[in-house]
């Protein structure tokens, strides 16, 4: 589904210039949970936002079933994380004041679904991640859990091939932190591809796959079922 070839990532020009990416190269198959760790100033933010087109390589190709995302505009790429992606931050980033599932509702407005439809989709995104009984709360009266449950079918409701989840469980206790992956890993069983960064070794452990990146490059990619 993906694939990475020699891409490097450059900010900063001349005397101030700083190699992030050095020459990466990976592809991951549909189906997979790839969780990226590594130490702070690694690489693995700018890999995972490469990865989500939210940034784009210095040089390099990124291919995407076969489509080169390099050669995409910016509207174009705005179009393919719009109806493609599904994002999951660790701050949330649900609008104050605004119901969770007024708050799941929202992408399917930029998709230009009706107004009948976009509420039955939110709610069965939010019964698919327990919120059944919180649908009418806005974000001051969720837990940190709850919200980022409502984070997550936020994402999920487009229908997304790839979650991009940058460290989901950051604002969380131990508790919440298991039940947002036991979340997670039962959409991958459905099918959905996650890409995850995430500074946690028992986060990690639920991905089927782990890329450490140090110092720009891939250290080491280990498979969990082995």
């Amino acid at each position: 589904m993906i694939e990475l070839k020699n891409v490097t990532k450059v900010y900063g020009t001349a005397e101030v210039a700083s190699t992030v990416l050095k020459d990466i190269n990976l592809k991951i198959d549909q189906g997979e949970f790839v969780a990226i760790m590594g130490p702070s100033g690694s690489g693995k933010s700018t890999l995972l936002n490469i990865l989500g087109t939210l940034d784009v390589p210095s040089s390099g190709i990124y291919n995407f079933n076969d489509t080169d995302i390099g050669a995409l505009s910016k509207d174009q790429r705005s179009l393919f994380r719009r109806y493609v992606l599904g994002f999951i931050f660790q701050g949330f980033n649900l609008l104050k004041k605004t119901s969770a599932l007024e708050n799941v509702e929202m992408p399917l407005i930029y998709l230009g679904v009706n107004a009948k439809e976009r509420e039955q989709r939110a709610h069965d995104a939010l019964i698919n991640v327990g919120l059944e009984e919180r649908m009418s709360y806005d974000p001051s009266e969720l837990s940190g859990g709850q919200q980022q449950r409502v984070a997550i079918a936020r994402a999920i409701v487009t229908k997304p091939k790839v979650l991009i989840a940058d460290e989901p469980t950051g604002n969380l206790d131990t508790k919440r932190s298991h039940e947002i992956m036991d979340i997670l890993k039962r959409f991958n069983q459905e099918g959905i591809t996650i890409i995850m960064v995430t500074h946690e070794e028992n986060i990690a452990a639920y991905a089927s796959r782990v890329i450490y990146v140090r110092d720009g490059l891939i250290e080491k990619d280990i498979n969990n079922a082995d």
